[in-house]
């Protein structure tokens, strides 16, 4: 099975290198594609305005100067001219990517633009929170998570999201299928400040963004020491919004 690796953290993610050593597990062919500086945040941001560089880091480890889309897109484009991975994994995330902060995710977008072509995709986050435990669940939990995930087909244009909670090893409870949460919104917080030339700047906080913990969504599992696995898909449209939109339209 041919792996590739990426993440939004960058090319020297610690949360990368446990991945690798994960992935080596299930493996001998693993490539790793990411983006040489740290994308939190990004999205599924693809580069247009200015060139897109490859730098090598070893026989198949490679870091992009551009976003996380942008480096599975130029892995899948350039690094893999006989034949495309079997599977795409993009992580192990410092911080979870839960409910509908995927939208804002590097980690995710990445998966999903393997997904976009075609190739089965998995995001893996680990949640923090100050704990100080560090990747402890995602060490020890990454390789069950994944082990029935190659082992079936995931269906197509659907990206697997994997969340560990915020605890050791032993303390997680296992492992929970669950839909995708909300949150209760206003967004985060905002921080203002003045930089040493007298501008004025704001930076985006998140520390004050509401859980809204319906029963079982990834929100609630991982807040109760659960590590959740979501299929999240490509097709965002509103179906049951469709017949009603096309009574207003018909004339």
């Amino acid at each position: 099975m041919r792996i590739l690796l990426t993440n939004d953290d960058g090319i020297h993610a610690p949360g990368l290198e446990l991945l690798e050593a994960i992935a080596a597990r299930l493996s001998d062919d693993v490539w790793v594609c990411a983006p040489a500086e740290e994308n939190s945040g990004a999205g599924h941001s693809l580069t247009l305005s200015q060139p897109v560089r490859l730098h090598r880091h070893g026989e198949k480890r490679f870091a992009v100067a551009g976003t996380p889309t942008d480096a599975v897109n130029l892995a899948l484009r350039k690094l893999f001219p006989d034949r495309q991975p079997d599977l795409v994994i993009s992580g192990i995330n410092h911080g979870e990517n839960l409910a509908d902060d995927v939208t804002y995710s590097g980690t995710i977008s990445a998966a999903m633009e393997a997904a976009l072509a075609g190739i089965p995709a998995v995001a893996m986050s680990q949640a923090f929170r100050d704990s100080g435990h560090g990747f402890s669940a995602a060490e020890a939990w990454a390789a069950k998570v994944l082990a029935p995930l190659t082992a079936v087909p995931i269906a197509r244009r659907t990206v697997i999201n994997v969340n560990f909670p915020a605890l050791p090893a032993e303390a997680v409870k296992g492992i929970r299928v669950v839909r995708q949460g909300f949150h209760d919104y206003a967004r985060g917080s905002l921080v203002e400040g003045v930089d040493p030339r007298g501008r004025p700047y704001y930076w985006f906080g998140l520390e004050d963004i509401e859980h809204t913990l319906d029963h079982g969504t990834d929100l609630e599992a991982v807040g109760d020491g659960y590590i959740s696995v979501t299929p999240l898909h490509l097709d965002l449209t509103h179906h049951a919004s469709l017949g009603t939109l096309a009574e207003r339209y018909a004339g």
